[in-house]
């Protein structure tokens, strides 16, 4: 399984050493830099896959940093910084940040949207394995025991939703509004019904009695 390499620009010690700790349990590969030019140095030199980003540096100028990334390096971008209001929202988005999280911001919040903008961004190239399930997103391809299963493209994008937030509980309005975002056109009630049925179908030993995609009751489904 290839991990995503992460890049951390963030000045404060204790933040990176808490949440590089964090990363490399949940799978990712992290390298950081300090300021500016340290940033630019390793993303001259290594293999990037997304960048974590603080607004904030003692060196250098993290939407300065932004810029110079998505002209000449084209990573994602996820801003992290304790200034939540308006304006560095919105300039942050018009830098091209690919994602917004504000300080002080919950671990697995952070990685289920890393995981997103991976995703959306193609640069999610690893296998994910759930029970006797393997997705493999670089080819696109989800196998049971070695044997390809085949879902649709709708099917197959739910999946992917499930995935990026595993272990959250996620309500059918979320998950609504997830797939009308990926694939622009609108997913009502009923067709998600239809559709978490057929996934599960072909992903669960017993559909009747789902272990992978399972019902929160009166909450929405959480994948395990």
């Amino acid at each position: 399984m290839q991990t995503a390499a992460v890049l951390l620009v963030e000045d404060d010690p204790s933040i990176v050493e808490h949440l590089t700790g964090f990363l490399a349990e949940e799978g990712f590969s992290v390298r950081s830099a300090q300021g500016q030019e340290e940033a630019l140095d390793i993303l001259d030199e290594k293999k990037t896959d997304l960048v974590l980003l603080d607004i904030t540096l003692a060196q250098g100028n993290g939407f300065a940093v932004c810029a110079r990334i998505k002209a000449q390096y084209h990573v994602p971008v996820i801003f992290l910084t304790a200034m939540d209001d308006e304006y560095s929202v919105v300039a942050g988005l018009d830098m091209g940040a690919d994602d917004y999280i504000s300080k002080p911001f919950r671990p697995r919040e952070l990685v289920s949207r890393m995981r997103s903008v991976l995703r959306r961004s193609g640069r999610d190239r690893g296998a994910a394995v759930i029970g006797d399930i393997t997705v493999d997103t670089e080819r696109g391809l989800v196998l049971r025991e070695g044997r390809e299963l085949y879902l649709s493209a709708l099917e197959y994008r739910l999946l992917l939703v499930f995935l990026s937030h595993r272990g959250q509980v996620l309500s059918r309005a979320v998950l609504m509004e997830e797939l009308w975002d990926i694939t622009g056109e609108y997913v009502n009630d009923n067709t998600l019904t239809v559709y978490i049925k057929r996934l599960r179908e072909k992903i669960e030993r017993d559909p009747g009695s789902p272990v992978i995609l399972k019902t929160v009751r009166g909450l929405g489904y959480r994948m395990e």
